[in-house]
């Protein structure tokens, strides 16, 4: 493996400022702001727009989809025979 071509790979914490949620993992990502982490380490922080505590499929809020479905509005535009 040839060196220095790969970004550093560092404990990063990417945090979703809407959902109030952050969380520590290893990331090549950069950041000039910091947070003090619950281990009293500073870590870069990233900010985010959505995570799987704001996003709608994992929270169980996604809006339900017609249940009548695309067969049924084509058979009453067209009239299913």
């Amino acid at each position: 493996m040839q060196q220095d071509k790969h970004p550093d790979y560092q404990p990063v914490v990417f945090r979703d400022r809407a959902a109030g949620y952050a969380f520590l993992t290893r990331s090549t990502a950069t950041s000039d702001q910091t947070i003090e982490w619950d281990d009293g380490e500073t870590y870069p922080v990233v900010d985010v727009e959505i995570s799987s505590e704001s996003h709608p499929f994992y929270t169980g809020k996604a809006r339900t989809v017609d249940s009548e479905g695309r067969v049924a509005a084509f058979e009453r535009r067209y009239g299913g025979g």
